[in-house]
């Protein structure tokens, strides 16, 4: 199993109030699997999505991914294991403005023991996967949000991780580019056999994952299997 999580619970406060986000969750992803998280807000969707990524640390409970019980580990520890495992996808892409596609897709590689020669052939092959092998120059303000995304995208797969997660995608984009998009992650995830875990709350980019998993209040309330 490539990411087993057990009794997760996360609490947050705010005020005098305490607002428990997942309670007593658990939740595995094979191999090369595609699961699509949807639920209401605040049900703890992008909480178990930074918490399976090492951006956040459960209350309790045990999260395994790549290989390695992650809770417990140090920040620089968590940093190191996020550049070997973890390839991010947010819905606002998180690029650099003043750096080029080619510079942002290079940058999480910079934590990589790579050398530059190495470092180049990455970020080629990234940029040709996600077809922007023409645009390497292009700052993001000389791109459309489609095109955005697919450098997200290179950036996110060009240290090769063991899995993606990606946070509401497509939601920043028109239907068309958004379309785009998810063909490019099945491709992803067919073709190269890239594990994804994907928070959206729209359906019909749901039905491109393998399994459907609904939260509510914290917990898991389905899990559906869309294709074997």
């Amino acid at each position: 199993m490539l990411i087993e999580a057990r009794g997760v619970v996360k609490t947050y406060t705010r005020g005098d109030q305490e607002l428990c986000v997942l309670d007593d969750l658990d939740l595995d992803v094979g191999d090369g699997e595609w699961v699509a998280l949807m639920g209401p807000s605040c049900s703890g969707k992008t909480t178990l999505l930074n918490l399976i990524g090492g951006l956040d640390v459960p209350d309790a409970g045990s999260i395994r991914a790549g290989g390695d019980e992650i809770v417990g580990r140090s920040a620089a520890d968590l940093a190191a294991w996020r550049a070997r495992h973890v390839g991010f996808i947010f819905q606002l892409y998180n690029l650099l403005p003043v750096l080029t596609a080619w510079q942002n897709v290079e940058l999480p590689l910079l934590l990589a023991p790579l050398t530059r020669r190495e470092r180049r052939e990455h970020v080629d092959v990234a940029l040709s996967v996600v077809g922007l092998a023409d645009r390497t120059e292009h700052f993001p303000s000389q791109l459309s949000g489609g095109q955005q995304q697919r450098v997200a995208i290179a950036r996110a797969i060009a240290t090769d991780p063991s899995f993606l997660l990606a946070d509401e995608p497509t939601g920043d984009l028109d239907a068309k580019s958004a379309e785009e998009i998810l063909g490019l992650l099945g491709r992803l995830h067919t073709d190269f056999g890239k594990a994804i875990v994907m928070v959206t709350h729209d359906p019909h980019a749901a039905r491109y994952a393998d399994r459907l998993v609904h939260l509510d209040k914290g917990r898991i309330a389905t899990s559906e299997a869309l294709r074997s």
